[in-house]
């Protein structure tokens, strides 16, 4: 039989099949598409918008190594400095399909020589000068920054003055009064934002977190005038409030890393909290990260309470990479919507330097390369530190020898006048060198590259044991007769500043022994040390209050002028003309194995 239309009784089946999910069309009603039918859903328009991040630029502008005197360089090619940023970000601003925001996660004013002359040689206190990260930033033109726990070392009115010489807000919602309580800085700004022709403003909450770790690093600094709280329970306060001040986005620009660990241990809130942030406080779309010197092009954090995925970035440091974020938004009923979010990190050697940050900032990078370029000293013979880590170099004892004079000279006539002094000293740079001949400032520079003060404080003969047990537990196991090999006899994953030596005691580090019993010889002028005996121990600021989590040192001190150790190693080159090992080398510890000294 033959059905209307030639439709054979197969074809009405297959139809009817087809009819079972959707309702049957006859010409002219709506499901058919005729007359009065309802038009298909529209296409949502989408929106792109960009934040662009860095962090941990430390005083970098030109691409400029200054203890080399020539242009960074390093085994892979970086490169470094708010310069090659801004050329970076030029470029991504003109490619730009939406809107484009620029942030920072902090420590901005200190780790190069140019910062270091602005704020202790020409200090921008005293002269009213513009300091030079300041002149760079705003040439790049950023929405806001973040400060660090660095921007701390100077004091509060080197800070202020910097922040006032922006031409953009400096964040930090966790730094408060200690008198009132409330913020010190300001705590987050909304950004209105333009992503098109027709398109609603976007209203993008940015919230700064800086690090609580400036209570111990800078405790002199910002000790009856600052408390730094927890960075989770800050955001858990101000996100909300900015969501409701109207915040369709928020991001966090925090100065803490992603590890969830402290150098400091519990006694302060948690130094690298980022991941914590994005895991427990609702409401946050994505976190800008510096602090720990790491590259993390991307990373998601499932928040617990809402199940969103929290785009976290951090872009390395000194101005090496820049950390661009892609957000695609739409609008659904009146309300602004996050359909995807991807990071990346993009290598700064890839464009050439911005000429208006170099030009902004020329006669101060002239300057400061003039004042590294003196020379203050002759020495007798080339000194360096690139086996500072595993056996005793005089270039480290020459740290050690300028402060021990100095503290010896300081308590003479107290009550700790009679009490040996020990010094504290690690290796800061395995490329520091002292050439034979002229020593210049770049050189002792480069052999003391933070801006650590000197103090002193007791310790007892077991204290002083437990200390050198710590750092000698940083050194590999190699059993008798294993060959040691200097490329691996330190742990790679930790930093060569914790490889503290002291001197003015004699010891071994059996690296043979297991951590904790590797201190198999600790005497002084060939006598044991006593648990009970006592000694001065002179030591950075940075490590007595309690950086690298070190045993028995965070003690109230018995000497603390606030000199700082960089300094005075130049003043004492200076005064003395002569820089001569005799000096003050003193080889007074070993790498042994069984009693056996390590060779290398």
């Amino acid at each position: 039989m033959t059905l209307p239309n030639g439709v054979s009784r197969r074809g009405v089946l297959a139809v009817s099949a087809a009819a079972a999910a959707a309702p049957l069309a006859f010409p002219g009603s709506a499901q058919a598409g005729g007359k009065g039918a309802p038009k298909p859903p529209k296409t949502p328009e989408t929106f792109q918008l960009t934040v662009l991040g860095t962090s941990d630029t430390h005083g970098n502008v030109y691409n400029w190594d200054y203890y080399k005197d020539a242009e960074y360089d390093d085994s892979a090619h970086n490169d470094v400095g708010v310069a090659k940023l801004a050329a970076l970000v030029n470029k991504l601003r003109a490619e730009a399909t939406g809107a484009t925001l620029v942030l920072d996660a902090g420590d901005t004013i200190q780790g190069t020589p140019l910062a270091t002359y602005y704020a202790k040689q020409e200090p921008i206190t005293e002269t009213g000068a513009k300091h030079p990260m300041a002149k760079a930033m705003n040439v790049l033109h950023y929405d806001a920054i973040t400060l660090g726990n660095h921007e701390f070392n100077y004091g509060l009115p080197l800070l202020n003055l910097w922040i006032r010489q922006l031409g953009f807000p400096a964040l930090a919602a966790n730094a408060v009064s200690a008198k009132t309580g409330k913020p010190a800085f300001t705590p987050y700004i909304i950004k209105k934002v333009s992503l098109g022709k027709h398109a609603p403003t976007l209203r993008v909450g940015i919230l700064g977190l800086t690090n609580p770790g400036v209570a111990i690093w800078d405790k002199g600094n910002v000790e009856g005038k600052l408390n730094f709280l927890d960075m989770v329970a800050t955001a858990a306060k101000w996100v909300p409030i900015m969501r409701r001040n109207g915040a369709d986005v928020v991001i966090i620009s925090a100065h803490g890393g992603d590890s969830g660990t402290s150098s400091y241990g519990t006694e302060l809130p948690n130094e690298n909290p980022s991941a914590l942030i994005a895991e427990q406080v609702p409401g946050i779309d994505a976190i800008l990260f510096g602090h720990a010197h790491n590259e993390v092009a991307q990373r998601f954090v499932t928040n617990t309470k809402t199940g969103t995925q929290v785009l976290l970035s951090e872009p390395s440091k000194f101005g090496q990479r820049l950390t661009k974020m892609d957000f695609t938004l739409v609008r659904e009923h009146g309300c602004w919507k996050i359909t995807t979010k991807a990071s990346a990190t993009l290598n700064t050697n890839t464009v050439e330097a911005d000429p208006k940050v170099l030009a902004a900032v020329k006669g101060q990078h002239e300057k400061t390369v003039a004042y590294i370029n003196q020379v203050v000293a002759a020495s007798t013979a080339e000194l360096s530190a690139a086996t500072s880590r595993y056996e005793d170099t005089p270039i480290l004892d020459y740290i050690n020898k300028v402060q021990t004079d100095t503290v010896v000279a300081a308590l003479a006539g107290t009550a700790y006048a009679a009490l040996p002094v020990l010094s504290i000293a690690a290796p800061f740079s395995r490329t520091a060198v002292f050439p034979k001949g002229d020593v210049k400032i770049k050189d002792v520079a480069g052999l003391y590259i933070y801006d650590n003060t000197l103090e002193a404080v007791v310790l007892t003969g077991a204290e002083v044991r437990a200390y050198l047990e710590y750092s000698a537990k940083y050194f590999n196991t190699y059993a008798v007769g294993a060959v040691v090999d200097p490329a691996t006899i330190n742990v790679s994953t930790v930093p060569d500043y914790n490889y503290d030596t002291l001197s003015g005691v004699e010891y071994d580090i059996d690296i043979s022994k297991p951590v904790g019993s590797r201190i198999t010889k600790l005497q002084l002028n060939g006598v044991d040390v006593a648990a009970d005996a006592q000694f001065v121990i002179a030591v950075n600021n940075y490590r007595r209050s309690g950086g690298g989590a070190f045993p028995g040192i965070v003690k109230t001190q018995v000497y603390n002028e606030q000199k700082e150790i960089r300094q005075l190693l130049i003043d004492w080159a200076q005064a003395k003309g002569k820089i001569d090992p005799a000096d003050f080398f003193a080889k007074n510890w070993q790498l042994v194995r069984e009693g056996v000294p390590v060779t290398f």
